[in-house]
């Protein structure tokens, strides 16, 4: 897999056959390693092992319901009272970040109204916060987690 900006997780893979799965900490089973999946496992180990986000209040690929659409967003962060409070959108390495994947999340964003967004290939990291007059301020580093 391709070197992304963060640093070194122990991360545990299994091969079966000839299909390689890597595992979610989060969802606590094996998942396939695609170049997606290795950008979220990144992520999530950093939110948990870096920032020591609590594993109890993060959500892997879940569906929610976009115009009657069923979507996965990929991470939400909640938090102390159990509300939304970050959403995060993996890409794959090689993806770019564009203007149209910042729309996919503000798809996500206007059903679940997280104070906190980030947008990541890997390598890229866009994190915003969003104030409750939807003032959108870009920031340089991930939030500290405070319950």
């Amino acid at each position: 897999m391709i070197a992304l900006n963060f640093g070194q997780y122990p991360f545990r893979f299994k091969q079966e056959l000839n299909q390689r799965y890597i595992f979610d900490i989060i969802r606590k089973k094996y998942v396939v390693l695609t170049p997606e999946e290795w950008v979220r496992q990144h992520i999530l180990h950093y939110l948990c092992n870096d920032l020591q986000y609590p594993k109890g209040l993060i959500s892997v690929e879940k569906e929610i319901k976009i115009n009657n659409l069923k979507k996965r967003y990929d991470i939400v962060v909640y938090d102390g009272e159990h509300k939304p409070w970050m959403l995060i959108e993996c890409k794959e390495p090689q993806v770019q970040i564009t203007d149209q994947t910042l729309q996919q999340l503000l798809r996500y964003q206007n059903i679940l109204q997280c104070p906190y967004w980030l947008l990541t290939n890997g390598a890229q990291h866009f994190c915003a916060s969003v104030d409750s007059t939807g003032l959108v301020r870009w920031l340089d580093a991930l939030p500290a987690y405070n319950s």
